[in-house]
């Protein structure tokens, strides 16, 4: 059945299968040039969908049959696991040509993920030169200044004039145009102090001034800038502090090396919570439903297995209690809330760490001021939780020793999941683990054994007052 325009537009899910198609048909009938303006003519979300959804051999051969500029535009639009298995596919030669088409520091971003075997063939086929330049930057790792800054910036010699600098902006209008311009740098020029950041010249100043004014009487002298080592929280609370769209980064001998853009910081943490919170569900490495069915399977399964044995651990404590479960069969309703709300209280502790971790509002060795500090919000939220569900349980059957059971399991696992999710992401920091981590099995196990612990041991000694 075919849908009219008005169709098409209130169904935009069956636009995206309509091109889809389309892309697909021309690929396998050799029509690239017909797929390139297809896609060309799509809105960017719609141009994601259509190549992550392509079969990876299709989307393979588009990337090696349109023009350069096309390709390495494409290469920035799919997902990254799906662009370095592109690199990984495609002849080095014809991967270095691609990234060429790239600004530097993005170019290290996707040849820092590859292999190194793969890195080392990719770069033998760039200019000496530019693969120098990509090398210098894989070295940074991805969570510091050097890392995330771009390499793309405007800086020009102190001993310039205000006319030989706009000359040189306009004798290079080409080069500049892909360039975020805000501000003018400016180096030093003697062989002394070549290349170092003597100062910033903002665009308005230079526009605006006699052209024969010295850029050094022009240009603000001592700007704040960050060092290319420093690591992501530094940059996020430097952010914080200052709004600025950009700062410059030196290195150890204060030579300008790039600018670092507080979209780009804001990026990189966002991409930081993204990759914690994946982890902390089981997700260890970036998947996506393109990806080959076994692989999404046997990634997932490692995670799996680990949880499953600990939860037969927890489990097993609820075998040891058996006959007490048995006689009083009500205690079985509460024995999954108390777990959940367990759970509950200590990823929001273990959320908590984490945030201040990252931010670096917290060390990994300050584990008993973060102990006290969870200690009281667990007092007082379990002390509140458990009342609750102690007054619940006395409703429904009528027995106030019931409710004292539960309420103070609650009471107590409360205190016990906070206490756990507040300090295990500091002690693996400390054990150079991942603390994204800690909300994972431990956490879950642990809380588990001790809710039905509590639950089924305190229904014990009053077995009798239960029945």
């Amino acid at each position: 059945m075919i849908q009219t325009e008005d169709e098409q537009k209130s169904d935009p899910g069956s636009n995206n299968i309509v091109a889809l198609q389309e892309v697909v048909t021309f690929l396998e009938k050799g029509a690239f040039a017909d797929a390139d303006a297809t896609l060309d003519e799509l809105d960017s979300s719609t141009r994601l969908l259509v190549l992550s959804r392509l079969p990876a051999h299709l989307r393979r051969l588009l990337i090696e049959s349109v023009d350069l500029e096309d390709a390495a535009e494409y290469l920035q639009d799919i997902p990254e696991v799906q662009a370095l298995r592109l690199l990984e596919g495609i002849e080095p030669a014809k991967a270095a040509d691609i990234l060429e088409e790239l600004p530097k520091d993005e170019q290290a971003d996707f040849v820092g993920e590859l292999s190194e075997q793969l890195q080392a063939s990719i770069l033998s086929e760039m200019p000496a030169e530019d693969a120098a330049e990509v090398r210098e930057l894989i070295d940074y790792d991805d969570e510091e200044a050097g890392g995330i800054m771009v390499v793309r910036y405007v800086a020009v010699d102190e001993s310039e004039t205000v006319s030989g600098v706009i000359n040189q902006l306009q004798q290079n209008a080409g080069e500049y145009s892909d360039f975020e311009v805000q501000y003018v740098y400016v180096v030093g020029s003697d062989p002394q102090t070549k290349g170092k950041l003597n100062g910033v010249l903002r665009l308005r100043d230079l526009l605006l001034s006699p052209g024969k004014t010295r850029i050094a009487d022009l240009m603000i002298r001592n700007p704040l800038s960050v060092s290319v080592h420093a690591p992501l929280k530094d940059l996020h609370n430097f952010f914080d502090e200052y709004a600025f769209v950009g700062v410059p980064v030196v290195d150890s001998g204060s030579k300008l090396v790039g600018v670092l853009r507080r979209a780009d910081v804001e990026e990189a943490m966002g991409e930081q919570y993204a990759e914690d919170y994946l982890k902390s569900q089981g997700i260890v490495n970036e998947e996506l439903r393109t990806m080959p069915l076994l692989l999404r399977s046997r990634r997932r399964l490692a995670w799996l297995t680990i949880n499953i044995v600990l939860n037969m651990i927890a489990a097993s404590v609820i075998a040891f209690y058996q006959d007490t479960l048995t006689q009083v069969i009500a205690i079985a309703v509460f024995l999954p809330i108390i777990s959940d709300m367990s759970g509950c209280c200590g990823n929001q502790a273990v959320a908590v760490s984490m945030r201040e971790l990252s931010l670096g509002l917290v060390k990994s060795n300050e584990l008993m001021r973060v102990w006290f500090k969870e200690i009281a919000v667990g007092l007082i939220n379990g002390f509140a939780l458990g009342l609750l569900i102690a007054l619940v349980a006395m409703v429904w059957k009528g027995n106030p020793w019931l409710g004292i059971v539960v309420g103070l399991a609650m009471m107590i696992n409360s205190v016990i999941a906070v206490s756990l999710g507040g300090t295990l992401p500091l002690v693996m920091r400390l054990l150079k683990l991942d603390p994204a981590l800690a909300s994972g099995p431990i956490l879950t196990t642990v809380t588990d054994m001790c809710g039905f612990f509590l639950v089924l041991s305190c229904a014990t000694l009053v077995l009798d007052k239960l029945v």
